[in-house]
Parts: C-alpha cells; sequence; structure tokens
C-alpha cells in the first residue's frame, strides 16, 4: 500500500519545482498584464525558474515595501489635510481667514512658510528657525574648514608641481648640454688615441736605440780591452 502511494505522489524535489514555476508564471502573467502585453514563449529550465523565482521575490518584497510607505504618505496626507482645515476653521472663527487678511499679510506668511520649507522645519517657531540657522551656520562652518583644507593640499601639490616641472626642465638642459658634448669628447679622445699612438711608437723606437746604443758601448769596450 505504501509503494503505490510512493509511486503516486510526487517527490518533494519536484512538487517545490512545480510551485516555483506556478509562482513564477503568477507572477510574469501579472507584469505583462499591466503593460497590455502577452507573456512570451520560453521553456521553463532549472536556471531560468531559479532566477526568474529570485527576481519575483524581490519585486514581491519591493511591491510589498512601497506600498506600506505609500499608505503611510496617504494617512499622513489625510492627517495634514484634517489639520489643515482644523486650523482653517479656527482662523475664520478668530477673523483670520486668508482672504480677510491684508495681502502684505498674506506675501510675509508664505515668505515665512517658504523659508521654514526651505530650512526643513515643520513649524514657523523662532525657536525652530534659531536651532535651523545654527545648523546651518555649523554646516558652513565645515564647509569652509573642508574649503581651507583643500585649497592648502592644492596649494602644497602646485608647488611641487612647479619644482618637478623646474627639475625636469634642468635635467633636460642638461641632457642636451652632455649631448652636445658627446662629438667634442669623441674628437679630443680620438686625438688622444693618436697621440699615445705616436708616442708607443716613438717609444718603441727609443728603446730600439737605446738597445743599439748599449750594443755599441759593449762592443767599444769589448775592443777597447
Amino acid at each position: 500500500m505504501s509503494d503505490s502511494v510512493s509511486l503516486i505522489d510526487p517527490p518533494p524535489t519536484e512538487s517545490r519545482d512545480a510551485a516555483r514555476i506556478a509562482d513564477v508564471k503568477a507572477w510574469l502573467a501579472s507584469q505583462f498584464e499591466a503593460s497590455a502585453k502577452e507573456v512570451p514563449a520560453f521553456e521553463y529550465t532549472s536556471r531560468s525558474v531559479a532566477h526568474l523565482y529570485n527576481l519575483a521575490t524581490l519585486s514581491q518584497a519591493k511591491t510589498k515595501a512601497a506600498n506600506i510607505v505609500a499608505a503611510d504618505f496617504r494617512q499622513k496626507a489625510a492627517e495634514y489635510r484634517s489639520q489643515a482645515a482644523r486650523i482653517r476653521e479656527i482662523l475664520e472663527n478668530v477673523g483670520l481667514a486668508q482672504e480677510s487678511l491684508p495681502s502684505n499679510v498674506v506675501s510675509s506668511a508664505q515668505v515665512l512658510a517658504n523659508v521654514a520649507n526651505l530650512l526643513n522645519i515643520r513649524d514657523t517657531e523662532l525657536s525652530s528657525f534659531l536651532v535651523a540657522m545654527g545648523d546651518i551656520s555649523l554646516r558652513k562652518t565645515a564647509v569652509e574648514e573642508k574649503r581651507a583644507k583643500v585649497q592648502k593640499e592644492s596649494k602644497i601639490l602646485l608647488d611641487y608641481t612647479r619644482k618637478a616641472i623646474a627639475r625636469l626642465t634642468y635635467l633636460k638642459r642638461t641632457l642636451g648640454q652632455l649631448e652636445d658634448d658627446v662629438a667634442p669628447c669623441e674628437a679630443q679622445m680620438e686625438n688622444w688615441k693618436t697621440n699615445l699612438a705616436v708616442m708607443a711608437s716613438k717609444e718603441r723606437q727609443y728603446l730600439q736605440q737605446y738597445n743599439n746604443y748599449k750594443v755599441s758601448i759593449f762592443c767599444y769596450h769589448y775592443v777597447g780591452i
């Protein structure tokens, strides 16, 4: 009985592969349906299914995260609209509705709101502006310090570059002078070689004459005796 059941039930690996293929097909259908296109035909190999399953899992996770963020934004937008309506009602009850305010007051309030948005603060309290301005001042000081450091390093590098260029120019000039001195030196060496050859020849000649004189003197003494 157990043998017949094992022959009918698919192995766990095949069952898992079939489930993955079904998930991949459903994900592909949803993606192409959003673009009003049909899923292209291709072979579902183990490699392609594994790759598409990973893509589907990642896409679904990102979609879920995006939906959570979007829902949070919608909730915050609804809260902001509700708060704005409540504040508008309060202002209208005390006679401070925007329509009843002078144009210069409306312009000033708009400028104040724009500055608050620029400073990335959530209210128009003086303390919030002071804190934001202090933060900007600190950032400005840090940027100025970094700029001064970079300028100092750039000046040092520029000085090194100028010195390197000057040394390179000096070496090129020295090399040119040495190359110009090669021909005269070679000529002088040839002259020295010629003089050495002449002196060697004279040396041999003088040695020969010296030997001749020695022989003559020996013969003279020998004959005299």
